[in-house]
C-alpha cells in the first residue's frame, strides 16, 4: 500500500517497455510516485526490478503488477490498493495485438484477432479511466494519455487491427475529452513518430520502415521513447490544464511529408 498523502501518483498501464517505460523513469525522475501494471515474462523479473530499483533512486516509491491488465480482476486488484483521490496521471501504453495481413492464403486476420487487438489498443484505455472513476483514485485534476501511431490513417503491412485499435482510441480520446471535462478529467493522446520499440520491432517490414521513417524526418533521425515521455511529462504540467482533446504529434515533423 503506497502510504503517502499528496497528489503526484502517476498509473502507467504496460510500464515494462518502450514508451511506457522511458514515461515511467521521466516522471519518476521529476516526483511522481508510480503505480505500474505490465505484463512480462518471468525470465525477464531482474531486468524489471533493477529498472524499478533506479526508478525508486529517485526517491519515489514504486508499485508494480506484473499482471494481465485487461482482466478486470487485475484493475480491481490495482486499484483497491491506491489511495483515494491519489492518480494525477493515467498513461495507457498496452502494445498487444495481431499483424496478421487480411489478404493471405494462411494466417488471414480473423473476427477474433480484431477484438482482441481493438480491447487491448484500444478500449481497455475506457475500462481503466472508468474503473478508476468508480474507485475514487483519481485527483481533483487528472491528465489521461493514450499512444496513438501514423498508422491510424496510414497504411502498413499486418497493421489493420492495430490501425483500427489506434482509430478507436482516438473517438475514445474526443468522447472523454468532453464528457469527462466537467470531473477535472483532461484527456489527449500522442501521436509518436516511428520509434524503435519492442512492439514496434514485431511489424512486418519495420526496418524499412524505420529507414523511411529517418529519411523523411525533418531532423533525419528516428523518435526516442524519451522524446515521447518528455512530452507525456509537459502534459502534467499545471501550464497544460487547458490542452485537452487532441492529438499532440511527437514526431520532430516526420508526418509532415
Amino acid at each position: 500500500m503506497m502510504k503517502k498523502t499528496h497528489s503526484k501518483y502517476a498509473l502507467i498501464i504496460g510500464g515494462s517497455s518502450g514508451l511506457g517505460l522511458a514515461t515511467a523513469h521521466k516522471l519518476a525522475s521529476e516526483g511522481f510516485d508510480l503505480c505500474i501494471v505490465y505484463r512480462d515474462r518471468k525470465s525477464n523479473a531482474a531486468i524489471n526490478e533493477a529498472a524499478f530499483e533506479k526508478m525508486r533512486s529517485k526517491g519515489v516509491s514504486i508499485l508494480n503488477f506484473n499482471k494481465d491488465a485487461l482482466k478486470e480482476e487485475t484493475i480491481n486488484e490495482v486499484l483497491e490498493q491506491l489511495p483515494k483521490k491519489s492518480i494525477s496521471v493515467l498513461v495507457h501504453s498496452i502494445a498487444k495485438g495481431s499483424l496478421k495481413p487480411m489478404a493471405s492464403e494462411t494466417g488471414m486476420l480473423s473476427k477474433a484477432d480484431l477484438d482482441i487487438t481493438i480491447h487491448a489498443m484500444g478500449t481497455s484505455w475506457w475500462l481503466w479511466v472508468s474503473s478508476c472513476i468508480k474507485a475514487g483514485v483519481f485527483a481533483s485534476q487528472v491528465r489521461n494519455i493514450a499512444f496513438t501511431s501514423e498508422g491510424n490513417q496510414k497504411v502498413w503491412a499486418g497493421y489493420g487491427a492495430v490501425s483500427a485499435a489506434k482509430a478507436t482510441l482516438e473517438a475514445l480520446m474526443r468522447q472523454m475529452a468532453v464528457e469527462l471535462a466537467p470531473q477535472g478529467i483532461s484527456s489527449n493522446c500522442i501521436q509518436a513518430g516511428v520509434t524503435q520499440t519492442p512492439s514496434f520491432a514485431m511489424i512486418p517490414g519495420s526496418e524499412q520502415l524505420a529507414a523511411m521513417a529517418k529519411k523523411r524526418n525533418p531532423f533525419k533521425r528516428l523518435t526516442q521513447p524519451e522524446d515521447v515521455a518528455n512530452a507525456v511529462y509537459v502534459l502534467t504540467l499545471p501550464e497544460s490544464q487547458w490542452v485537452n482533446g487532441n492529438v499532440l504529434k511527437v514526431d520532430g515533423g516526420e508526418s509532415l511529408r
